[in-house]
């Protein structure tokens, strides 16, 4: 092992020490040493990726495409992001010469929209619960980050926005995720309306995250680009629509003058995203664009079994329009501190899961559920939860008589 020189221990980016860890890889990490454990931790989809994008990224190999491409991504597989957002989203209709960058991700998505987009001191509303990172990234990029707690509903409404914004009328942005991760929940037309209606009142710019758009179950979802596309970055990617986590291609889309500053902070970071990888993005947008169906109505099936076990163990939780999680609320007779609560249901059930407290205010009490992991597997993890929760329940009940 290495020792750094002493007096260089503390040559480090010092906002670091106020960025939360990555809570959830972490309790992830701890809970994958428990044996038989079945973890529902990870929004991991346990789908393959379509064979056509598989073949297309063989094909890109075989034919050399090793060298650089284009800063913001291809052409062809930026006109391929223009149409879809256009299409399935209802956005507006990019241009994908200055309007659109591909990138490692959504992560990296967002890390250059942050970055690029706003001033050290300056302040985001971020309603919560949501996914930590973007707390985490604007901490590191210096910046202001106001929480706003949505529960129990977990909406951010039009009203939560104006009351935001009479409290903090200094703030320059708004991060959306929606269908949300860690809730599920998402917006009717009515009020995605109303909550864009509020916002272009102001110059708030808003980051709308809207990667599992291709997961909603009984509504088709409708980007606030469509309403606010002079004021929004839409980012997303192809991580959870078509299981490609791994080959890690993410999209930005907004206005031009906003997205030459996007880009200058993307080819600075990055240079560019891999070739095959792009190919096999441009497959999942023309040739594979219908797979997320099946998906989709796989997840809704195990959507509902995982809700199902969480009822009979005694567990609330609000039905899931989008995503693949449940958020549930740890009930009464249990631990009501989540993080131990996990750690618990871990060891005794054999169950992982997330608690609700890494997601920001609102998340405290509650634990977060990926059913993105095969039928069998969740049937068995609600049958060890259902049974623990009866243990523990029959021995408080009879806790007073003794």
């Amino acid at each position: 092992m290495v020792q750094v020189k002493e007096s260089l221990s503390k040559q480090y980016n010092q906002l670091f020490d106020i960025v939360p860890p990555a809570a959830i890889r972490a309790v992830d990490i701890k809970l994958s040493a428990v044996p038989d454990i079945i973890k529902l931790t990870l929004g991991e989809p346990d789908f393959a990726v379509p064979d056509v994008v598989k073949e297309a990224v063989k094909k890109a190999v075989d034919d050399n495409d090793s060298h650089y491409a284009p800063s913001q991504g291809t052409l062809a597989l930026r006109q391929a992001i223009s149409d879809y957002i256009h299409e399935c989203l209802s956005g507006p209709i990019y241009e994908p010469k200055s309007e659109i960058s591909v990138t490692i991700g959504a992560s990296e998505a967002i890390y250059d929209s942050l970055s690029a987009l706003f001033n050290r001191g300056e302040t985001i509303l971020v309603p919560t619960p949501t996914f930590c990172f973007y707390q985490a990234e604007a901490l590191r990029l210096g910046l202001k980050v106001v929480e706003i707690n949505t529960a129990p509903s977990y909406l951010f409404t039009a009203e939560m926005f104006e009351k935001a914004i009479q409290e903090h009328p200094e703030a320059k942005g708004l991060v959306l995720n929606f269908p949300g991760n860690p809730t599920g929940v998402t917006y009717d037309e009515k009020e995605l309306q109303e909550l864009a209606a509020a916002i272009k009142k102001t110059d708030v710019l808003v980051l709308s995250d809207e990667i599992y758009a291709e997961l909603t179950y009984g509504q088709t979802h409708q980007s606030i680009t469509r309403y606010i596309p002079e004021q929004t970055i839409l980012i997303s990617g192809l991580s959870k629509s078509h299981a490609m986590t791994g080959y890690r291609v993410g999209f930005i889309a907004g206005p031009k003058a906003l997205m030459k500053m996007v880009g200058l902070a993307h080819s600075g970071v990055v240079t560019t995203a891999p070739g095959p990888m792009m190919a096999g993005a441009l497959a999942a947008l023309t040739v594979a664009k219908d797979a997320p169906k099946k998906m989709r109505d796989t997840y809704q099936k195990r959507r509902d079994i995982v809700l199902a076990g969480l009822q009979e163990a005694g567990f609330t939780a609000p039905t899931p329009k989008g995503a693949f999680y449940i958020f549930a609320k740890i009930p009464d007779f249990l631990p009501q501190d989540d993080e131990a609560f996990v750690y618990e249901l871990g060891e005794k059930a054999q169950v992982g899961t997330i608690p609700g407290s890494v997601f920001g205010a609102g998340g405290e009490g509650h634990i977060r559920i990926s059913y993105a992991t095969s039928t069998e597997k969740l049937e068995e993890a609600m049958q060890r939860v259902i049974a623990y929760a009866k243990t523990v329940k029959e021995a408080t009940e009879l806790s007073p008589a003794e």
